[in-house]
């Protein structure tokens, strides 16, 4: 599968705001986005580009797949699938976003990243309702529950993420364990409790066109 390999900070000065690609660091003022705020390139400090509708459109459409880390015809196909369900379709596409096994070990703390978190389900650390699951995009069910395997609790990465989970907090529809490495899908996110800056609508007219 094709995927970005180049330096993530340029990202996060590309889109304008912090996309936390780098978990704890971001947090620091050792943060690239801290230290240049602005776009990458070499005309970056005197670029101040007016952006037209269209142009708006496909930058929040850009910036929604790099913080979920997903190539456009993945994409596509969480959005045809979200425009069939009843519901408002902007909210239906983060729901599945938010959905994915990646997202999942991110949110609840076993990683400080999804890029991390992607490489953990990848090297089979993860558990969904006690079956090893090495797809990053399988879709958790309300209910299931997402564990550590034993060999995965002995990494210092993922003990040192638990630790962090504390401070960046674990969203309400989620239940964690720490003493169990586990986590438990509650109920599937509402719009309210997405609260990262996404204006999803921007995507659905992008694609409605």
């Amino acid at each position: 599968m094709a995927k970005y390999n180049g330096p993530v900070c340029k990202i996060c000065r590309r889109e304008g705001e912090k996309l936390f690609f780098k978990g704890e660091r971001c947090m620091t003022v050792k943060c690239a986005f801290e230290r240049k705020g602005f776009p990458p390139g070499q005309h970056g400090k005197a670029r101040r580009l007016k952006l037209s509708d269209y142009g708006a459109q496909l930058r929040e459409k850009q910036k929604v797949k790099r913080i979920y880390g997903v190539l456009e015809k993945q994409f596509r196909n969480y959005f045809e699938k979200a425009e069939r369900q009843k519901g408002v379709t902007g909210t239906n596409l983060l729901v599945f976003l938010e959905r994915r096994l990646d997202n999942i070990v991110y949110r609840l703390g076993f990683a400080n990243s999804r890029t991390q978190a992607r490489q953990l389900v990848r090297h089979n650390f993860i558990q969904v309702n006690g079956v090893r699951v090495n797809l990053p995009s399988f879709l958790v069910k309300t209910g299931d529950v997402i564990q550590v395997t034993e060999k995965g609790r002995q990494l210092p990465l993922i003990r040192d993420a638990m630790e962090a989970v504390a401070r960046r907090g674990c969203p309400p529809w989620l239940e964690f364990n720490k003493e169990e490495a586990q986590g438990r899908v509650i109920m599937f996110p509402t719009r309210e409790d997405i609260t990262m800056p996404i204006q999803e609508h921007l995507i659905v007219e992008l694609y409605s066109k």
